[in-house]
């Protein structure tokens, strides 16, 4: 099976199951299956890994802010309902 098609049916599949943690173990799954020629492809892929743990560490970050501000939201909604 060609990365092309790989890459095509995980765009394909249904967008309802996805978040953003699956785009970054699909992109880690692509990249650990990629087979580097030279020492500067071997240098890019571990860039590009470096760059998805730095990615997958804000997106962790991004959903506690998300979680955290939902419950001041909620918070602030059921006080404005008492009044």
């Amino acid at each position: 099976m060609s990365l092309d098609k790989q890459w095509r049916d995980f765009l394909n599949e249904s967008a309802d199951d996805k978040n953003i943690f699956t785009y970054i173990q699909g992109l880690q799954e692509i990249i650990s299956n990629l087979k580097p020629k030279t020492v500067a492809e071997q240098r890019r892929l571990q860039l590009a890994k470096q760059h998805l743990r730095e990615v997958k560490r804000f997106a962790r970050r991004m959903e506690n802010d998300i979680g955290v501000l939902q419950e001041k939201l909620n918070i602030l909604e059921e006080s404005a309902g008492k009044e």
